[in-house]
Parts: structure tokens; C-alpha cells; sequence
């Protein structure tokens, strides 16, 4: 039964991972319609507060107050990834974000490691094999990582904190509720969003001619409901049943889905391409989690046959 809660939990955030990786063309689309960051996190986080509201209430859940305040450190630490993570991509490039944001699959383990976790081998060896497919997937000739600047500081920092809030969802959800964790968490984040978006140029002024555009609703509900009700209550119900460096190799397979969708021509005005170093780097990070999940039984069987 724990074997099959464990596969269960992987699936649900391997899963997340590939919704999260939808969220780069919903953004696109909603920037090109003219809406501004600000307000677009606003709404984005309004709606999954909403949705998870209803929840709670449908399911008469009663949050406790250890619960809110698991769900309030979780909802600080949200609040600023996204600033820091929004702030730093005014000054550096999508490139460098992309690849420095994803140094968070060698954060996490470090961070559990100072929470007292014990890293496996086979974790360690995926988040490795992850991060090498990382640089491959978001490398550009010519465009490389010289010239550090503010941007570059942010999305470092924003980097750091995504491998703490990974390690503290994983401790939370083991004695909090997952609704409580994702509804407390998207309500703290969403009033911080609601003052930016207040008193900031890229704010609610000016986003009228937005919310009238073909499809922006459809974009706003993909990130609302799916990008943030149910991939945060995933992530704060099934944590439980993963290490904290697993949670960041499965989370990895975000940019191997964003980049795929934007190959695939599916989505309208987004048509990318790949070359082949881009595609070893997904490669890459899909064979990290196979390392991270089937090493160990892997390893294990071998033993066997050998005695």
C-alpha cells in the first residue's frame, strides 16, 4: 500500500510539473494582451483563493492554528518567490532566469540536508543529472551567463527560497492538511499580489481593454484554477509521500513540458524550436527522474540476482 501511495504521489507532482509547464504559454498570452504583471498575479492568485475557499467549505474542513501558520510561512515565502523571481526578469534575460531559477533542484537537497533529511545517493545522482540537463535545455549559442547583474541576484535568491518552500511543504504537509496548507498559502500570497497590483504602473489601471480580449479568461482560469488551486493543494497533500529532493527532480520536468508545448505549435502564436543540445537536456531531466525513482530498485534487484 505505501509503494503504491508513493507511485501515486509521483505521478500527482510529475503531473504538476507538466501543468506548471503550461503556465509559460498562459503568461505569454495574457502579457500580449496587455495585461501587467502585477495584475496578473493578482488575478491569478484571487481566483485560486477563491476556488480553495469553496473547497474548504464544501468539505467543512476547519483549518487548525497550526495549520495556518504552516500555511502562513509557506504563503510568505510564496509571496516572495514571485516577486523576486517578476522583479529580476526586468533586468536579465529569460535565458538566465530560466537556468538560474532551476538551480533550485540543487538547493532543495542542500536545505534538507540542514533540516536533518537524509539524502539518498540515488537523489543526489538525479538532482545532479537534472541541473546538467537544465543548462542544456535553456543554452542559446551566444548567449551566455556573463555579465551578472541585479537580475541575476534576485533570481539567485528566488532560486534558494524555492528549494526552502519545497523542503517546508514536505515537513507541513506530513501533519497539516493540504487544504488548509495550499488555501492558506495562495490567500496570504494573493493580498500581497492585490497591493502590488494597487499601487504599481503594470497594476489593475489600464487592464480593462485585457480582461476584453478573446481567450484571456481561459488563460486566467488555466493559472488560476489548474496552475495554482489544484497544483498547490498536489504539492501540499502529496510532499507527504516524497523526499524533498525528489519533489525538486519531478518539479524539473517543468521547462521539459514548457519547451515541448512550445515546439508543438499547439498553442496559438507560440512555435519554438529545439536543437539537439536542447533536446539532450530534456533527455536529460527525464532520465534523472528515472534515476532518482527506479535507482534504488534497481540497485536493489541487481544485489539480489548477485546472491
Amino acid at each position: 500500500m505505501r509503494k503504491a501511495s508513493h507511485a501515486v504521489a509521483v505521478a500527482a507532482l510529475g503531473g504538476t510539473a507538466f501543468i506548471w509547464g503550461g503556465t509559460f504559454a498562459a503568461v505569454k498570452f495574457a502579457l500580449n494582451a496587455g495585461m501587467g504583471v502585477e495584475a496578473l498575479l493578482a488575478y491569478r492568485f484571487l481566483i485560486g483563493a477563491a476556488a480553495l475557499a469553496v473547497f474548504l467549505v464544501a468539505l467543512r474542513i476547519k483549518p487548525q492554528a497550526r495549520e495556518i501558520k504552516d500555511g502562513l510561512w509557506l504563503g510568505l515565502l510564496l509571496s516572495i518567490l514571485f516577486w523576486l523571481q517578476t522583479d529580476g526578469l526586468r533586468f536579465t534575460t529569460t535565458t538566465k532566469s530560466g537556468f538560474i531559477t532551476g538551480l533550485y533542484v540543487i538547493f532543495t537537497p542542500i536545505a534538507a540536508a540542514f533540516a536533518g533529511d537524509r539524502l539518498k545517493p540515488s537523489h543526489a545522482a538525479g538532482a545532479v543529472i537534472a541541473l546538467l540537463g537544465l543548462s542544456f535545455l535553456v543554452y542559446q549559442p551566444g548567449l551566455g551567463l556573463a555579465g551578472w547583474n541585479r537580475g541575476d541576484t534576485e533570481t539567485l535568491l528566488n532560486a534558494m527560497l524555492v528549494g526552502v518552500h519545497i523542503v517546508l511543504t514536505s515537513r507541513f504537509s506530513r501533519r497539516s492538511s493540504g487544504w488548509v496548507l495550499a488555501f492558506v498559502q495562495v490567500s496570504f500570497t494573493a493580498v500581497v499580489m492585490v497591493a502590488f497590483a494597487a499601487f504599481s504602473p503594470g497594476g489593475f489601471r489600464g487592464t480593462g481593454g485585457a480582461l476584453r480580449s478573446p481567450g484571456i479568461w481561459i488563460a486566467l482560469a488555466y493559472l488560476g484554477l489548474l496552475a495554482t488551486t489544484l497544483a498547490l493543494w498536489v504539492q501540499s497533500t502529496m510532499q507527504a509521500k516524497v523526499t524533498a529532493t525528489e519533489a525538486a527532480i519531478l518539479f524539473s520536468l517543468e521547462p521539459v513540458f514548457a519547451a515541448l508545448l512550445a515546439v508543438s505549435g499547439l498553442i496559438p502564436g507560440i512555435r519554438e524550436h529545439l536543437g539537439p543540445l536542447q533536446m539532450l537536456g530534456a533527455g536529460l531531466i527525464v532520465a534523472a527522474t528515472l534515476v532518482a525513482e527506479l535507482g534504488p530498485r534497481l540497485l536493489k534487484a541487481t544485489v539480489a540476482q548477485r546472491k
